[in-house]
């Protein structure tokens, strides 16, 4: 192997030698180290906690769970309140019956979701994810069914490390079936949304389920009992796609859990009646209980961290020990980074929150909900469509009348009987000559033959506008106009 030579006139390129580095001590040189990058699971056993920000968390999960275990049991006018027939095309929202027509406002509906969640993560980071997300909701009730089965942290690690008995097998048994249990409701729930719930609850009594009920039922039962028995933290972690661009909307004035590392740094255990700052020690006594409590096993002093869900239940627990050992709160607590650094209190950071990307976000978002709100109020409860008969799209009639034919769709979006009286104008003498008038049932579309004729000489050849207008008789304010066109032939 020839060795690097030096600079010369002749050879003015410079060669420099390239070094390996040297092997980790203890594995001769010539030996190749296989390194792995992937690292299995260890499970996370949640220690229970109580506090502030975990009772609001439970709040949330008893809004949220009554709200979608309710709600399809509600009745509205001799129906489901809520109910979203894909069969029939028509989606029941209390007094409102919207149709496919009306896609518009699910996309509204979509839009100010997401712009709600990108004001409130703006404000205060990952609220939706640490209190109302399904995955932390029904984790959380799971994980209170385990430790009513189990036993708390300590009593479950033990349970997991013990050896196969048949009390092992009792509580694993029972909590299995607990857990299965509460998932099937839940997918029976969601299908009630789709399919009328009481009618579901007999079929499901008699055995004789659809076989879409039942994949339903069962898929989301199963997605239920895997997502948060056995994933849980995976979900957020690898699965959720907002854990990966959250931090695209925090900025240094954005509410987050955040550790106080000035006052906490150097942590280390000290006797609850030791002087801390003879001992050279910060606030925290490295308990490590902050980590016990995290539903995804981080580590809140090590900083901010994409697997941070908002919860605080850090918070609880660092606040418990702070009271136990005599030193103020708040050495993990709700600040923004800026807070932090400057030493602001909550209303200096509260006044910073009104930044320009969080009222840009209200702005939109208020308009947006106003726009949709109003649409909503002004919609008409019909819904009209003209259609030319392609069969005879002008003929000669008695008296040298000429007849153009049309077929009218009209759909009811009430949830009454409705006749409705049609007119046309546009022309001079133009005139319906078939029945003027229809009658619709509740949530129907009826289609009507209607034959329209104009005076011979009326109107000179060719294609002439023309319009219908659709007026409910006992409802002056309902009235559709829709435009077409009358052919007059040479």
């Amino acid at each position: 192997m020839s060795s690097a030579k030096p600079a010369t006139s002749a050879n003015p390129t410079t060669v420099i030698p390239i070094v390996p580095d040297p092997p980790p001590k203890g594995v001769p040189a010539d030996d190749e180290v296989m390194v792995s990058l992937y690292a299995s699971r260890k499970k996370i056993y949640p220690r229970s906690v109580s506090g502030l920000f975990s009772q609001w968390r439970w709040i949330t999960v008893w809004i949220t769970q009554i709200v979608f275990y309710g709600l399809p049991w509600l009745e509205w006018n001799a129906r489901q309140a809520v109910l979203f027939d894909l069969e029939a095309r028509r989606f029941y929202i209390f007094g409102l019956v919207l149709y496919p027509q009306d896609f518009i406002y699910l996309t509204g509906l979509l839009v100010i979701a997401a712009l709600a969640l990108f004001l409130f993560t703006a404000v205060a980071g990952r609220l939706w994810c640490g209190y109302a997300c399904p995955q932390t909701v029904y984790t959380e009730i799971f994980l209170w069914i385990e430790k009513k089965v189990e036993g708390d942290r300590s009593a479950r690690m033990r349970l997991d490390d013990s050896a196969f008995s048949a009390g092992k097998f009792g509580k694993k048994w029972s909590k299995h079936a607990l857990w299965i249990l509460f998932s099937l409701w839940t997918g029976f729930t969601f299908v009630g949304y789709f399919t009328p719930i009481r009618e579901l609850a007999a079929v499901s009594l008699a055995a004789s389920l659809g076989p879409w009920q039942t994949f339903w039922i069962f898929f989301y039962g199963f997605a239920t009992y895997g997502n948060a028995g056995f994933m849980r933290e995976q979900v957020c972690k690898y699965m959720c796609p907002y854990a990966r661009f959250q931090s695209a909307m925090f900025d240094k004035d954005t509410m987050i859990v955040t550790y106080d590392e000035k006052r906490g740094e150097p942590r280390g255990p000290r006797s609850k009646k030791a002087d801390p700052k003879a001992l050279g020690l910060g606030s925290c006594v490295d308990c490590t209980l902050c980590v016990q409590v995290c539903p995804t096993g981080i580590d809140i002093r090590n900083g901010l961290q994409y697997e941070c869900i908002g919860c605080g239940a850090c918070i609880d627990v660092c606040d418990e020990v702070m009271d136990k050992v005599g030193y103020p709160r708040g050495l993990v607590k709700y600040s923004t980074q800026n807070g932090i650094a400057q030493g602001w209190n909550t209303q200096q950071m509260i006044r910073r929150a009104m930044r320009p990307r969080v009222l840009v976000y209200t702005g939109i978002l208020l308009a947006i909900t106003l726009a949709v709100m109003i649409s909503l109020f002004l919609r008409k409860p019909l819904k009209v469509d003209v259609i030319r008969d392609r069969g005879a799209l002008a003929r000669m009639v008695e008296q040298g009348r000429i007849e153009n034919v049309f077929r009218l769709q009209v759909m009811n979006a009430t949830e009454s009987t409705q006749r409705y009286v049609i007119s046309v104008s546009g022309l001079p003498g133009i005139t319906i000559a078939s029945e003027s008038e229809i009658e619709v049932l509740p949530t129907e579309v009826r289609s009507a033959v209607i034959r329209v004729q104009l005076p011979p000489g009326a109107a000179d050849t060719g294609s002439h506008p023309i319009h219908f207008e659709i007026k409910a008789a006992e409802n002056d304010g309902v009235s559709v106009t829709e435009k077409a066109a009358f052919l007059v032939p040479r």
